[in-house]
């Protein structure tokens, strides 16, 4: 696996976001999709965007500074979990984390302008939409037909002009295809966040005077009671570890090594603990040094 890592040594070059140029943020999906909902919360309503058809595309594109400005790229779901395969490709790339935000996901029934509740037959969407939502639609005697993208869902909605089909996606999509919503905020989860990471590249990284976060990736000796140590020495610098999560190093015989994002109050305390583990670890990688998002609404 592709990625570079190094024992902490202390830097100058801290990371942060720099203005957005011309060339847009690369979305994993299509206009209209949840990816775009959260460009738009970081960079402002006229961002504009270069979809991609997976993650593998994003980290690809964004890598290229002829492509694009930087990327959104979901990380974690409040009721899924980590989305496990973004961590390995952002552990095979260069970029950098320079911010972050949670954002609700708002399923919606859409419709073509006109067509009502009683016309609809069908209802199209992404099979994790569909599912989030199925306690609504299972109410009704609806055909359920699953795609591969919940805009792309909405965008062949309006494109057919059909009165009796309907499309599950976000109020961004009824917006730019003009279409009707029907049935406001219809997941059964109402408190479903999604964590979308803003990538650069590290050419493009300055420094954050307000960051107050960190995702680094470490791996340790893995000798008895080390990742224990480890963590009490976050906890002893009054470092808050908001997240852990482990991962097989690949073509070892199950050792892991570690993704974690800390909080702090003050740079140094993070400084302070990255030297603490050195001695502890085999290696650290920093993946970003930013401002703890925000929950905003979809």
């Amino acid at each position: 696996m592709a990625g570079i890592f190094f024992k902490y040594m202390p830097t100058k070059n801290k990371i942060s976001r720099k203005p957005v140029n011309d060339l847009g943020i690369a979305i994993q999906g299509y206009e209209g999709s949840f990816h775009q909902v959260a460009a738009r919360t970081i960079f402002g309503k006229d961002v504009s965007v270069v979809p991609c058809a997976n993650f593998r595309e994003l980290i690809k594109k964004t890598a290229n500074k002829k492509e694009t400005a930087g990327a959104m790229m979901a990380i974690e779901n409040s009721i899924a979990g980590s989305i496990l395969p973004n961590y390995n490709l952002l552990l095979g790339s260069k970029l950098k984390v320079t911010g972050e935000v949670y954002l609700s996901i708002s399923q919606n029934l859409l419709v073509n302008k006109g067509v009502s509740l009683s016309d609809i037959k069908e209802v199209h969407s992404h099979p994790m939409a569909l599912l989030q939502c199925l306690d609504y639609l299972e109410k009704n005697n609806w055909k359920l037909v699953e795609t591969e993208d919940t805009a792309l869902s909405a965008k062949h909605l309006q494109q057919h002009r059909s009165k009796h089909v309907a499309a599950v996606a976000s109020k961004l999509a009824a917006e730019l295809f003009n279409l009707d919503i029907v049935g406001p905020d219809i997941q059964t989860q109402k408190n479903n966040f999604t964590r979308f990471l803003v990538l650069e590249r590290a050419t493009d990284v300055i420094e954050d005077v307000l960051a107050n976060k960190a995702s680094i990736y470490f791996q340790t000796n893995h000798t008895k009671g080390v990742l224990a140590k480890v963590l009490t020495q976050i906890a002893k610098h009054d470092v808050n570890l908001s997240k852990l999560q482990s991962m097989p190093i690949p073509g070892s015989n199950f050792k892991y090594g570690f993704f974690a994002d800390m909080e702090f109050d003050h740079r140094k305390r993070f400084d302070q603990v990255l030297h603490a583990i050195t001695d502890l670890t085999n290696s650290v990688r920093i993946f970003g040094v930013y401002q703890k998002g925000k929950m905003q609404k979809g």
